[in-house]
């Protein structure tokens, strides 16, 4: 059963050696995600799941100890999600599962053995409904962290320029997430999502799934949309 979850953002600029010279702007990001996996530690999970939006091809699941890297975006920096073990699959993590191994690895996370799962945006509400539930029968105490960024199109420099409907539709993604309303949160359009880059619709949608017949609460810890993109980290306890 699902016993605590966290929403993060998964942006490889949450990693300081990426952001260069602008890391300070997300330590206020950063800050927030360490409390959030406090919250997980301290639900004392027997399997942690992370939950990120992933390419075509990337979808489905990754076991402990797989390998990611942020070589892509110009720095020599590995990481692995969880602890190493034997004959793991050579899958490399798509980037938002990275950025979560990162996190782990960040606050020295040892409490319970990590898988991934990558979620496709094709996925439909009742698909990450269907993954969510699965995912909450693996072990007596599962916890998420679910990793995924809200609308791309909040400034005209954003990466998907300026739209109207962003700001709308962060807020009540932001409302939905932050008070664990499982229907508003199942009632995110996949469609406005895709046209606004959200990418964490899928992963949100998964949790909401996970999370029913538990009686989860939220905390909002975080806010903002720095380059236009729109970040929130929550916890479900």
């Amino acid at each position: 059963m699902l016993v605590a979850a966290a929403v993060c953002p998964c942006p490889p600029l949450l990693v300081p050696e990426v952001a260069a010279g602008a890391a300070a702007e997300m330590d206020a990001a950063r800050a927030a995600c360490t409390d959030a996996l406090g919250v997980l530690a301290a639900a004392r999970p027997d399997l942690l799941v992370v939950v990120g939006p992933a390419g075509p091809g990337e979808g489905g699941p990754f076991p402990r100890g797989t390998r990611g890297s942020f070589r892509g975006f110009g720095v020599d920096l590995d990481v692995r999600l969880g602890p190493a073990r034997d004959a793991v699959a050579e899958r490399a993590l798509p980037s938002s599962l990275a950025v979560g191994a990162w996190l782990l690895d960040r606050t020295g996370w040892t409490n319970a053995p990590v898988e991934g799962l990558g979620a496709e945006e094709t996925l439909t509400p009742e698909q990450c409904a269907e993954s969510g539930r699965e995912l909450g029968t693996r072990a007596d105490r599962v916890a998420l962290l679910v990793m995924g960024d809200a609308s791309a199109c909040r400034t005209v420099k954003a990466p998907g320029y300026l739209d109207d409907r962003a700001a709308p539709f962060d807020a009540a993604a932001a409302q939905a997430l932050a008070t664990a309303d499982l229907p508003a949160v199942r009632a995110l359009d996949p469609a406005l999502a895709r046209a606004l880059k959200a990418s964490g619709r899928a992963p949100w949608q998964i949790l909401a799934g996970a999370a029913e017949g538990t009686a989860l609460t939220g905390a909002l810890l975080y806010e903002d949309a720095p380059y236009g993109v729109g970040y929130v980290v929550t916890t479900w306890s």
